[in-house]
């Protein structure tokens, strides 16, 4: 039974759920904005706030971006954390980014959806 589990399933096997979960962090954190499938975003939103709020709450920065580094494996995303979104966020709890439906792939008819952090 699946009573009270959110997990959103992105029908692939786990290591490769991982690569695209770590890859869609890595992009919304350096751009700032992409445009996905709906499900894929849906899964990697309370991903990329996780990240957020684990920036804030560490005290020691050290540990911080050694945790950080750690799940996205990429220097320049952990960087603009820790030198842009902290000082963007430092009034807010959560609730860094949002999802905006922008309408249907032509191809196969999926949900495209843009996933953005707030200004």
């Amino acid at each position: 039974m699946r009573h009270k589990v959110k997990k959103v399933k992105l029908g692939t096997d786990k290591d490769h759920t991982i690569s695209i979960m770590r890859t869609l962090a890595m992009q919304v954190i350096i751009h700032e904005k992409i445009q996905t499938t709906g499900k894929k975003a849906k899964a990697v939103q309370p991903f990329v706030e996780r990240l957020i709020t684990l920036a804030k709450r560490k005290t020691d920065k050290k540990s911080a971006i050694r945790e950080i580094e750690k799940l996205l494996q990429h220097e320049s995303s952990s960087k603009k954390i820790f030198e842009v979104l902290l000082d963007r966020y430092k009034d807010k709890t959560s609730g860094f980014t949002s999802l905006i439906k922008i309408g249907n792939r032509k191809g196969d008819n999926a949900s495209i959806v843009q996933l953005e952090l707030i200004q």
